[in-house]
């Protein structure tokens, strides 16, 4: 399905990062960043022009030959991993920061890969997470219409009991990224941090 959808000519969630990314980075240590789900290459692009050293993962070959072209365009160097998040290894005490926007993935899986979360990021790393919640359904503007690929701050705060939460909210927000993200959208945002 992304391979299909990423195909277009264009860039399906556009080229500007994410606003609560963009809003937030600096809570993000300087160093080395692994951005989960990247997709066409927006979030990472943006964080490497911010100084970071960014690796991104897909699982779309497609969206990441776009994601390539977008970080050349930019003068910018990002490591990018085609890999399946079900399997990939995430290391222990790896990364200063781990970013995720709108990473639909099953519970089973997602829950697997936040445990993944908590080992990988070296004490006091961050983890920046923006994500549909189920309130979504009744919007239709983007994220698909399986609740359980869907988070709460209730969800995040069991999957992620490891990591102290600087900021976890639930709000509805305009998110207008590219042609399949636009309109008002039922959204959850978390900064957590591993405590030494």
């Amino acid at each position: 399905m992304w391979d299909e959808r990423y195909s277009a000519q264009e860039y399906v969630y556009g080229t500007n990062p994410n606003e609560f990314l963009a809003a937030n980075f600096s809570s993000i240590p300087k160093g080395k960043v692994l951005s989960l789900a990247e997709g066409e290459g927006r979030n990472a692009v943006f964080l490497a022009k911010q100084g970071y050293s960014v690796t991104a993962v897909d699982a779309s070959i497609v969206g990441l030959n776009k994601a390539r072209k977008l970080a050349e365009e930019n003068g910018v160097v990002v490591e990018f991993i085609h890999a399946n998040l079900a399997d990939y290894d995430l290391g222990e005490n790896q990364w200063d920061g781990i970013v995720s926007i709108f990473c639909p993935l099953p519970s089973s899986t997602r829950k697997q890969l936040h445990k993944k979360v908590e080992a990988g990021l070296k004490p006091n790393g961050v983890f920046l997470l923006e994500a549909y919640t189920p309130d979504q359904l009744k919007h239709g503007t983007g994220g698909g219409n399986s609740v359980d690929s869907m988070q709460s701050k209730e969800s995040l705060s069991l999957e992620l009991a490891g990591l102290k939460f600087m900021h976890l909210i639930e709000l509805e927000r305009d998110v207008v990224e590219g042609i399949y993200h636009t309109g008002i959208g039922a959204v959850v945002q978390a900064i957590a941090s591993k405590e030494i």
